[in-house]
């Protein structure tokens, strides 16, 4: 059974950080991994992915300023944002592929559809 929660989001000022993690309580942390976000009135996009080598892609809005990293010893999938911008400003949901769906050549599909469990989200607020 695979159980994602999520902490650390939260109000933050323009230029600042935060650091998402993701926990899970039961999955076995062999495919893909990723964070999406929502913003009001939009839809769900990715913001970052991780395959079961470490490599990462990212969104190009958000390239160089946010950095996915996962633990497996501790199961816990990371998203460190720096330079916040308010335009950042969204629920964060972290996904996971348990069915080899997202793997695509040396990472991982940005297709939400790809990914079959989700958290319930966190909120991030970027005030300028």
């Amino acid at each position: 059974q695979v159980e994602l929660v999520e902490f650390g989001g939260g109000s933050v000022q323009a230029g600042g950080s935060l650091r998402l993690s993701c926990e899970d309580a039961g999955y076995v942390w062999n495919n893909c991994m990723g964070w999406f976000r929502q913003s009001p009135g939009k839809e769900r996009e990715v913001v970052a992915t991780i395959n079961m080598h470490d490599n990462p892609t990212y969104a190009d809005s958000v390239k160089g300023r946010f950095t996915i990293a996962k633990d497996n010893d501790k199961r816990t999938l990371y998203l460190q944002m720096n330079s916040l911008k308010s335009e950042d400003t969204a629920i964060y949901y972290c996904a996971v592929d348990t069915q080899g769906r997202a793997r695509i050549a040396d990472g991982c599909s940005r297709w939400e559809s790809n990914y079959n469990y989700w958290g319930q989200g966190t909120q991030v607020t970027v005030s300028s």
